[in-house]
């Protein structure tokens, strides 16, 4: 049985940092693509960043740019995603996706949630002003 579990979320001030990771059990993701989604209250699940197995392709939501970084360890079978200089526009529940489909595809594809089979519960990140 296949398990995303996320954690690293948080309460943090304006400005302030946090990192969120995501570990995979049950099988290896380490040839195809996982991303980050968030959700916040009242509004729909919306895309973060995604990378490619390989570390070579990464690709982010505008509203993120400059100040997330995905990255992955696929040694460990994990996902992670550095959020700098957060903003209260930025609380949401973050949810770690994995994807069985190749990225071939075209990884700007990847923001859409149609391209993953699998997800996390999500962790909670509350930026404060």
């Amino acid at each position: 049985q296949v398990q995303l579990v996320e954690s690293g979320g948080g309460l943090v001030q304006a400005g302030g940092s946090l990192r969120l990771s995501c570990t995979a059990s049950g099988r290896t993701f380490s040839s195809y693509p996982m991303g980050w989604f968030r959700q916040a209250p009242g509004k729909e699940r919306a895309f973060v960043a995604v990378i490619s197995w390989s570390i070579s392709s990464t690709y982010y939501a505008d509203s993120v740019k400059g100040r997330f970084t995905i990255s992955r360890d696929n040694a460990k079978n994990t996902v992670y995603l550095q959020m700098n200089n957060l903003k209260p526009e930025d609380t949401a529940v973050y949810y770690c996706a994995a994807s069985e489909r190749p990225i071939s595809f075209g990884i700007s594809y990847f923001q859409f949630g149609e391209m993953y089979g699998y997800w996390g519960q999500g962790t909670q990140v509350t930026v404060s002003s």
